[in-house]
């Protein structure tokens, strides 16, 4: 009876590894590597005074494409959702970074409007995104929404960068 507790514990401690499974806790933070991959993508594309059209089509996939292998179609979805997403953490690095950057110089008036048009982006996003499943209806979608995550985020990352840059070039 007295070793019931402890076979409790070993037994919480099992499951608890068997649901964790061998894989690897999800970064919050982007790799330092994919942060100036991307970053290098959008100073060029700057230098070149292209469009937010023209940045998005040189720099979206920059690090999604080359860790699926160059063909997305030959992966399977696991891999494909763990490259977008990938890269998606250096596209929501930058919309953090602008967001911040535009928070910190723009009048308290402003300030509120930037806010409820970042709550607003983030749902449509989210609303955009997720018709991928109500449109498939199956583990076909994931992907999908990975990929239009990944896509409108940088999109959105973009469109911030612009103000952010505006900003910076007028202290």
């Amino acid at each position: 009876m007295r070793h019931m507790p402890v076979r409790r514990l070993l037994l919480s401690l099992a499951l608890a590894l068997i649901v964790a499974g061998p894989y690897p806790a999800r970064a919050d933070a982007p790799a330092a590597k994919d942060v100036a991959t991307i970053g290098d993508c959008l100073r060029k594309q700057g230098k070149a005074a292209g469009s937010q059209e023209a940045d998005e089509a040189a720099c979206l996939m920059r690090i999604a494409k080359p860790c699926m292998g160059g063909d997305e179609t030959t992966v399977s979805s696991r891999r494909q959702i763990e490259c977008l997403d990938r890269e998606r953490l250096v596209w929501d690095q930058i919309i953090n970074d602008s967001y911040k950057t535009m928070m910190n110089a723009l009048e308290s008036d402003q300030q509120a409007k930037l806010r409820e048009m970042q709550r607003s982006w983030i749902h449509t996003r989210d609303l955009t995104c997720a018709f991928w499943y109500d449109y498939f209806q199956g583990t076909m979608a994931n992907p999908m929404i990975a990929y239009c995550n990944n896509r409108e985020t940088a999109r959105r990352a973009i469109f911030l960068r612009i103000f952010a840059a505006d900003i910076a070039d007028r202290k």
